[in-house]
């Protein structure tokens, strides 16, 4: 069996679970000074799925635990009144609170939830309108609990790995723009290009995974006491981006010409030779505006300003490459103005 399947690719923070733990804690005591003749089983439960990975979800979950076990509350009572508790009853029991969230265009969570409560009441021997109130009233506090814990113990924020994402999207990018510039520096085979082209492409599929970070990271602020300090600087990241798109989009169109009409004869043209220290420097320009920490040791020499200062204009059209030439030099034109200006 592979059990890499049940595992993600990080760890959750330390700090979510001792607010778990804390917050089933807390419900546990509370709830036994209220209750003390009873387990308070549901309490703990709605407090430990009440401490999600935003507080947003937390509220969301603390919603659907609750509607959960109100309904589910009803129909356990409802069965054991008609049947009693005979051991057939569990399975009729599941079938009917699945069967109701089914009517009730419930989400799966919430018909699951309506199931284990039912389930719970009937096993704890729960055959009273008064134990059913309790139970509502101790998941409430459990709920209750579970939220505020999530909300005001350092509330979770999800804005580095998208700004993580963000960097890591617009140094690749740069990357590819060093490729380019390596392409038309030295002869280059097929195979050669073709990773290089296979390389852009891949800023694409990137793009849409920081989509998904993105929207994680505005969801973690929803309802969090955190969330001015933190939107102002998501914001930003989302201007970054906004700058990115363009450029990334330049690449590849930049990359598929040279990959279509690459000709070794292109590597002798003044023209591109100057092209390619114009590339590189794009690309330093490129690392230095979306952080300092992503400016490479080759690019170390270099004075820590705009490299991009000189213009640079082609003399003579190369009589076999000029339309190549001319595109590419256009290209650059954009970059340049894109990196520079992010117009």
């Amino acid at each position: 069996m592979d059990f890499t399947r049940f595992m993600t690719s990080e760890r959750a923070p330390i700090i979510q679970v001792a607010k778990s733990t804390g917050a089933a804690i807390a419900t546990w005591f509370i709830c036994v000074l209220i209750y003390p003749e009873q387990i308070p089983i549901f309490g703990a439960i709605a407090a430990l799925i009440c401490v999600q990975e935003n507080v947003s979800q937390s509220l969301t979950r603390g919603l659907e635990r609750m509607v959960g076990v109100v309904v589910g509350v009803t129909v356990a009572l409802g069965a054991t009144l008609l049947f009693g508790t005979p051991s057939w009853l569990f399975i009729v029991a599941i079938l009917v609170a699945l069967g109701v969230g089914w009517l009730l265009k419930m989400s799966t969570g919430s018909s699951n939830q309506i199931a284990i409560t039912t389930l719970l009441m009937i096993a704890l021997g729960g055959s009273s309108v008064m134990y059913g109130v309790e139970r509502i009233i101790e998941t409430l506090i459990g709920a209750a609990i579970g939220v505020t814990v999530n909300a005001l113990v350092v509330a979770p924020v999800k804005v580095t790995p998208a700004r993580e994402a963000i960097n890591t999207f617009g140094y690749e990018a740069s990357i590819a723009i060093d490729r380019l510039a390596d392409a038309l520096s030295e002869p280059r085979d097929k195979a050669w290009l073709t990773e290089m082209l296979l390389n852009a492409r891949l800023l694409s599929a990137q793009r849409n995974n920081i989509s998904n970070v993105k929207a994680r990271a505005y969801e973690s602020l929803q309802l969090n006491p955190r969330a001015t300090k933190y939107r102002a600087e998501l914001k930003q990241d989302e201007e970054l981006l906004r700058r990115l798109d363009p450029i990334v989009s330049q690449i590849a169109g930049m990359t598929r010409a040279v990959y279509d009409n690459y000709d070794e004869e292109l590597l002798t043209d003044p023209g591109v030779q100057g092209m390619t220290t114009e590339l590189r420097k794009t690309a330093h320009d490129l690392r230095r505006l979306i952080s300092p920490e992503h400016v490479r040791e080759a690019d170390a020499t270099t004075e820590p300003i705009t490299a991009l200062t000189a213009p640079f204009t082609i003399l003579e059209p190369n009589s076999k490459h000029w339309i190549l030439i001319g595109s590419l030099m256009e290209d650059l034109r954009r970059l340049r103005n894109r990196v520079l200006t992010g117009e």
